[in-house]
């Protein structure tokens, strides 16, 4: 049978995207569905702060950064604690090949389509822990100048030519719900043609059904992601012995971001590997002008601020701004908490706060150096100011007494003791008042302004907090962020999706976080912060070349 199109790719987003270029320059026929409206294009990248992992780079170098590819490797299995009952075979084999990738090709192959980055390599998820356990040893996380948009930006190009050369076809509000099968084989997928919808980006879309539509093809690609905004499906799928996840949760992704791609992968045969394995953010803030439901954002930490539990009590090391996202995390909801604080000061906010993607950070994502400027200005840069300003989860006082106030007025209780509150920052007030100290969070403050970058821009000088040359305080309350699924469909080295029983299921191939970045779970328990889009990159990338070549 002789089909319109060599591929059907399920998702718009960067892995679909990367997809899409890799069999559009191969001269393959594409047809790409998405069930969000044109405005969608790109997905939750488009929102990224477009940070990627890249080994030993010329921007490393320049900073005296030391890095190897051996060393990344190192850091990678050291947080992914991958299984030794060959369940994580495939997995392990996917971060090998990436850490290769990182190290080797992917910044020459970015660089000559266009791509750029910030010259300071910042320092995401320092770990804390010994050598061989989680964390990365030295600053990997290279903004990309333009942010999740630039990073597009090639791919989105590559698509408008081959529209233009005829090669693609790209039908939005069309909602696969099925894949079809013949013999054992995936031959096309069906679904749901949606009604028009001139929803915004990540505005949520009507799901009205005007009919159903069916397409075949000799190859299907699932990208459509993970499964963040069904928060349903997260709480019954997080482990039990992490403890249940809060019954209030924000979201980092836009509504469609729901797991229906891998349910109806699994429908269709295919192997949903590790779909326990989740990265959720505990330092979520409501968004004050959300987009989509539940929406929050995620504060990027500096490592002064105090990171207290609902109840006021110091999270134990090495659980400081960070260090451990996912750790921070299961330490609250197995201790039953449903939020948490940061405690900190004027000067600590003007320097180390930062928020997450490429609405908040304007200077980088509209390329204006003038802007920028202001990162290296005492006071906080425009997004921050303005969280600090309007959203309610910020809480301001002069005293701790006044803090812990705040913050009982905000959560409606009474857990936040005034007195216990101010005996906490003193005690973290006289370790740093002797210029050394034994608190291991001062310690590792103090260490973090050895690297120019985190001198620079991300680090403030050590202080006491209730030195009033720095107030007021702040309070900051933080919720559980829903955002990355490390589980999904197990795949091959070239992409391709595998059963139950580890064959080869014909006709489909899985990319990007619905496919775990590769493998089913690249990450393996715990992810490297700063690999995610580098996943979606990579998986595009290896999987429209092997079908391009078949």
């Amino acid at each position: 049978m002789t089909h319109p199109h060599d591929v059907v790719v399920v998702g718009a987003g960067l892995a679909g995207l990367v997809t899409t270029a890799e069999l559009l320059r191969a001269g393959r026929r594409v047809l790409l569905l998405d069930a969000e409206p044109p405005a969608g294009l790109g997905g939750q990248a488009w929102w990224s702060f477009g940070g990627l992992f890249l080994v030993d780079s010329p921007e490393q170098r320049r900073l005296g950064v030391r890095d190897s590819a051996e060393l990344a490797l190192a850091d990678w299995l050291g947080s992914a604690a991958f299984a030794d009952d060959g369940s994580d075979r495939w997995g392990r084999a996917w971060a090998e090949a990436f850490v290769e990738f990182a190290a080797g090709g992917m910044r020459s192959w970015l660089h000559g389509q266009g791509v750029r980055w910030f010259p300071l390599v910042q320092w995401a998820e320092r770990g804390g822990y010994l050598a061989d356990g989680h964390g990365n040893s030295v600053p990997r996380f290279h903004v990309t100048w333009g942010t999740g948009p630039a990073v597009l930006e090639p791919f989105v190009r590559t698509l408008l030519d081959g529209h233009r050369d005829g090669l693609v076809e790209v039908r939005f509000r069309h909602r696969v719900t099925a894949l079809t099968t013949t013999d054992g084989r995936v031959t096309g997928v069906r679904g749901d043609v949606l009604a028009p919808d001139r929803a915004a980006r990540g505005v949520p879309s009507s799901r009205a059904v005007l009919r159903p539509f069916e397409v075949a093809a000799p190859a299907v690609v699932v990208a459509t992601g993970g499964i963040g905004a069904a928060h349903d499906l997260v709480r019954a799928t997080w482990p039990v012995a992490a403890g249940p996840l809060p019954a209030r949760l924000l979201s980092g992704v836009p509504d469609h971001v729901d797991g229906s791609g891998i349910a109806a992968a699994r429908a269709a045969g295919a192997h949903v590997a590790h779909a326990g394995r989740m990265w959720h953010y505990p330092e979520g803030v409501a968004h004050h002008s959300p987009v989509w439901t539940a929406h929050g954002i995620r504060i990027l930490p500096g490592p002064s601020s105090l990171w207290l539990d609902a109840d006021g009590r110091r999270l134990p090391a090495p659980l400081f701004p960070g260090f451990d996202s996912l750790g921070t995390l299961t330490h609250l909801t197995s201790h039953g908490h449903d939020h948490s604080w940061f405690v900190l000061d004027r000067t600590i906010l003007g320097k180390e706060l930062a928020l997450s993607g490429s609405e908040q950070n304007p200077d980088l994502t509209g390329r204006d150096l003038r802007l920028l400027l202001q990162r290296v200005r005492a006071g906080a840069v425009g997004p921050v100011e303005a969280f600090a300003q309007r959203s309610p989860e910020f809480v301001t006082a002069t005293t701790p007494a006044g803090l812990a106030a705040g913050m009982n007025a905000l959560t409606g209780t009474d857990r936040i003791d005034p007195d216990a509150l101010a005996a906490t920052i003193a005690a973290r007030d006289a370790q740093v008042a002797t210029g050394l100290g034994k608190d291991l969070q001062v310690v590792a403050t103090a260490t973090a302004r050895r690297y120019v970058v985190d001198r620079a821009v991300r680090v403030a000088p050590p202080h006491r907090l209730l030195d009033p040359e720095h107030g007021p305080l702040y309070a900051v309350r933080l919720s559980v962020l829903t955002r990355k699924t490390l589980g999904g469909l197990a795949t091959d080295l070239e992409g391709r999706v595998l059963r139950p029983d580890g064959e080869v299921l014909p006709g489909l191939w899985a990319v990007g976080e619905a496919a775990g970045f590769g493998g089913g779970g690249v990450h393996g328990h715990r992810a490297l912060e700063g690999t995610f889009l580098g996943g979606c990159l990579f998986t595009g990338r290896t999987a429209g070349r092997a079908l391009a070549a078949g």
